[in-house]
């Protein structure tokens, strides 16, 4: 069995909001999330394969969840004619940098969760974990180059489907500074969580 114990939930939630979201999708022949679907079922499946080498726990599951869930949910939803995504949480600065949306929001927790997964795939080789100042700057530089794949990912769907709400220069530059902020918090509850 692929799943260990207290996984089946996690694994319900995901392939619940895939499926939900695959047909709405294509119902609204919305090809560029259909883009990110396939990218979530890579991913699904590559923790799935490596689940008995690599020792996720279950809360960083539910993080990469709710990441996946959030996303979908950010392309998918509508409130008041707006799509998730372009919804402002809380207006701290206008245009044209439009902060604080729902997109860096997503962005905030998806490299958080993907923060404590490179350290939960890094801490059974590391000798020493004591060592807190080089272990943030490499897992802080690791969510970042996540973040810099998704960007990749973003900018291949603008590609292959030009009509994408992505977004331009400054979208790509406030994604980054989101998981920039992301990884950070995801090392600050990493340190405080093992100081314990």
């Amino acid at each position: 069995m692929l799943l260990k114990k207290g996984q089946l939930p996690v694994f319900i939630a995901v392939a619940v909001s895939v499926v939900f979201y695959t047909i709405l999708f294509l119902k609204r022949k919305n090809y560029e999330f259909m883009i990110y679907i396939a990218v979530i079922i890579f991913f699904i499946f590559l923790i799935a394969l490596a689940n008995k080498k690599i020792n996720l726990p279950n809360y960083v599951l539910w993080w990469l969840a709710a990441w996946a869930i959030l996303h979908m949910s950010g392309g998918g939803l509508y409130i008041g004619g707006k799509k998730l995504y372009e919804l402002m949480i809380l207006n701290i600065v206008g245009k044209p940098y439009s902060i604080f949306r729902f997109d860096q929001f997503v962005h905030i927790v998806g490299f958080f969760a993907a923060t404590l997964a490179f350290y939960c795939i890094l801490k059974p080789r590391l000798k020493d974990t004591s060592r807190w100042t080089a272990l943030s700057v490499i897992l802080v530089m690791a969510g970042l180059g996540a973040g810099a794949l998704n960007e990749i990912v973003e900018f291949t769907a603008t590609v292959l489907v030009p009509e994408t709400g992505v977004g331009g220069y400054e979208n790509t530059s406030l994604d980054l500074v989101a998981d920039f902020i992301g990884a950070i918090l995801g090392m600050a509850y990493i340190i405080s969580r093992e100081k314990k």
